[in-house]
Parts: C-alpha cells; structure tokens; sequence
C-alpha cells in the first residue's frame, strides 16, 4: 500500500542540501507519495521569502503534516521550520524519522533525546537508502 509521506528539508534556512533531498524524495516517489516534493526543488529558494504567502505556506504545510501516514525529515541543515514540523507531527501522533549526515552537523538535544523520533545518523548517502526501505517496507 502507497504511504504519504511528509518530507521535511531546509527551505529559508539553506538550500546546500537540495540536490540530496530531491535525490531522495524521487527514490521515495518509486514506491509512495511523497506530499511535499516541492522540498527537493532546486530553485525554491529562488521564490522564497513572500511575507504574504507565509500563512499560505503554515496552512498548506500543516493540511499536509495531518494527511501524512509518516514524516520523513533530513536535518543536516538547521531549520527553524523543519523543528517546527517535527514538534507538530509528534503533537498530532505521526510517526518521524530523521536523517542527519553526523559529519557535517550535531544534532540537537531537542531531537535526540527525545524517544519519539527515530533517528538516523549517516556518513554517506549510500546509507540512507537501505533505511528508508525498511522504513517503508520495501
């Protein structure tokens, strides 16, 4: 059965990952829905930053978080926004997952010692794969 998932990736608070979440959300989409492809967008921050589409953006984000079977979030760039999804999906009972590259960043406290996510810490993105399709069931 097709899951929808909610990928979460930094927007405003840097793009540097983009190309790995588009990688990744186009290896999910073989299999499930993924309902914010929009994250992998390589020119999204582009258009970024429109004071007035911010309650268009919370609005839709959130209608997404609560149609969303599990949250699947890469959080090597910080992201206000990204831990704002995660507290709201752990809020609303949605099961989260998060990805960080451990070379690159720490992850906060906040996540990690929190017995709700499910975290996996990586050195390469060949790891990644073989998790998600465990989460998935693949």
């Amino acid at each position: 059965m097709k899951k929808k998932i909610y990928f979460a990736g930094s927007i405003r608070g840097g793009r540097q990952d983009a190309e790995l979440y588009k990688r990744i959300i186009a290896y999910i989409q073989r299999e499930h829905i993924v309902l914010t492809e929009h994250v992998g967008d390589l020119s999204l921050g582009k258009h970024e930053g429109k004071p007035d589409r911010d309650k268009c953006i919370y609005d839709e984000d959130t209608a997404w978080l609560r149609e969303s079977d599990l949250v699947i979030a890469e959080c090597t760039t910080t992201s206000l926004g990204v831990g704002y999804e995660l507290g709201y999906a752990e809020a609303h009972g949605i099961p989260v997952h998060i990805f960080y590259d451990r070379s690159r960043t720490r992850l906060s406290a906040m996540l990690t010692g929190n017995d709700y996510f499910h975290i996996h810490p990586y050195t390469s993105e060949e790891e990644i794969y073989p998790v998600l399709d465990s989460i998935l069931g693949a």
